[in-house]
């Protein structure tokens, strides 16, 4: 990452209140985020969903209507009105911190009226695998934004602009993936299921040279209209993965800025992820997502699992320049479709993991951050209240600390099942660095070299009150509370 010891934070979750205010929450909030060390947000899909105000964004229906258009029921999305999310954005780039927008090139919902024409049904869970003949179905895939009105573009989008749907209106009773006639699934995407290809709605045939002129040219319109200073693409898996470097060279050749990109490859296979970072020639960075599995383990094994394998099979270990690394996401919340829970305890060991070491590109997740609380029904259709404390003071001396202390050489001392710890150096500008040590059993010390000799440090996570000193060669024996982690700089 060029901006040195940056963090980013994804500033929403899945259950952000859907009453319009974030946007306009955000442009007070901006100096204070930057104040304490955030240098770039990552914002929720900004343009109207299938759901309008209700919707997180993920079910894109119209990618032109930032919050402008009475359509879905609503004029502005779940999270304000176009004025309100471009005031917000000046906002956060008024307080020196980069906006990267959410983009969704996979699927469509939310049509506006149905079509005939021929497809075939195949099995969901294989996607190679034919359950019956070719055949006329009804599905809604035909999209003219009446309260758009051709307003920015007047592409109405067909039937022939996608390559699968998974609902037949003729025949509501077969659990299918239809593949529209004349149609193929991709190659170049991820291989579960047969073929990753379809993931839900109305998936975009990528390979239609209208859906590619329209996503190139919303591309350049989004960029004037908005400002913003990179992407975050979502469901990278479902879609030909060079078609991600073909638009991000096209709009960034209408842009004055280095625009910024990271992809959300959402799979625990490390060599997918390597194939799709080789695919895109290192042009994209790609969300840590084992990291965060070997996080979720540790939370739940406790003193069982082996500290020094918490790196194993991870981006940030491999590709260190490509890596964003994460904690949780609004993917992983619980009740959320991939929950994938990193345990409370464990949240300030893992935080410390990504924001205190040199290597990857830490994002820090709201709901972590403030805190969340919510209800919603579970997989077994019970409904469940879930509350997610805020480890926010943790997170903001992290952050502080980050910037005023992680630099110079990293000495990492990774040898013992239980409690692992690192230094950082220093460099003239940020004399003295830091010393980190985390336990996931019982309380721990360790010998480690800082480089500053006969220094007083002490803990910033005040766990341990007491001070420590180096001694005329810079060693100190540092010290952390069970199941805890100590942060330690100079007096």
């Amino acid at each position: 990452m060029s901006e040195h010891n940056g963090a980013m934070m994804q500033y929403f979750h899945w259950y952000t209140p859907a009453d319009g205010s974030l946007w306009k929450q955000l442009a007070e909030k901006a100096e204070q985020l930057a104040e304490a060390g955030i240098t770039s947000l990552w914002l929720p899909p900004a343009y109207k969903g299938a759901s309008g105000g209700h919707d997180v964004g993920y079910g894109v229906y119209d990618l032109f209507d930032l919050g402008e258009f009475d359509q879905k029921g609503s004029v502005r999305t779940k999270y304000g009105t176009r004025d309100e999310y471009l005031a917000a954005i000046k906002a956060v780039q008024k307080a020196g911190m980069r906006v990267y927008a959410d983009v969704v090139f996979n699927h469509k919902l939310g049509a506006d009226e149905t079509e005939e024409f021929k497809a075939k049904p195949f099995n969901p869970q294989n996607r190679h695998e034919p359950i019956g003949e070719m055949q006329t179905i009804k599905a809604w895939t035909h999209f003219n934004f009446p309260g758009r009105n051709n307003k920015y573009s007047e592409l109405k989008w067909h039937w022939w602009h996608f390559n699968a749907a998974d609902y037949n209106a003729l025949d509501d009773q077969t659990d299918a993936i239809y593949l529209f006639e004349g149609k193929t699934f991709d190659d170049s995407v991820d291989l579960s299921k047969g073929n990753f290809d379809y993931l839900m709605g109305c998936n975009l045939d990528i390979n239609n040279p209208d859906v590619q002129k329209e996503l190139f040219y919303w591309g350049e319109w989004y960029l004037e209209t908005t400002g913003v200073d990179g992407f975050r693409f979502d469901a990278t898996k479902h879609v030909k993965s060079d078609f991600f470097l073909h638009w991000l060279n096209h709009v960034r050749q209408h842009s004055s800025k280095k625009l910024f990109a990271v992809g959300e490859y959402w799979s625990g296979n490390s060599e997918a992820l390597k194939h799709f970072l080789k695919v895109t020639d290192g042009n994209m960075m790609l969300f840590d997502v084992n990291l965060h599995y070997n996080f979720a383990r540790a939370g739940k094994q406790g003193k069982n699992y082996n500290m020094q394998t918490i790196f194993d099979n991870t981006l940030v270990k491999d590709h260190p320049t490509l890596a964003v690394t994460l904690v949780s996401n609004h993917d992983t919340q619980p009740l959320q479709s991939l929950e994938s829970v990193v345990e409370s305890w464990f949240k300030p060991l893992a935080y410390a993991l990504i924001l205190l070491r040199k290597d990857g590109y830490p994002c820090i997740f709201a709901a972590d951050y403030d805190g969340a609380n919510y209800k919603d029904k579970g997989k077994d259709g019970n409904e469940y209240e879930i509350h997610m404390p805020s480890h926010k003071w943790m997170i903001d001396n992290f952050l502080k600390t980050r910037r005023d202390r992680a630099w110079g050489e990293q000495y990492d001392y990774f040898d013992h099942p239980n409690c692992v710890g690192w230094t950082r150096t220093g460099n003239e500008e940020h004399p003295g660095g830091m010393a980190v040590l985390l336990s996931n059993g019982e309380d721990g010390k360790k010998h480690m070299e800082t480089g500053s000799p006969n220094t007083t440090y002490f803990d910033i996570t005040e766990h341990i009150n007491e001070t420590i000193e180096t001694n005329h060669e810079g060693w100190g024996e540092f010290r952390c509370k069970a199941g805890s982690v100590s942060v330690w700089v100079p007096k």
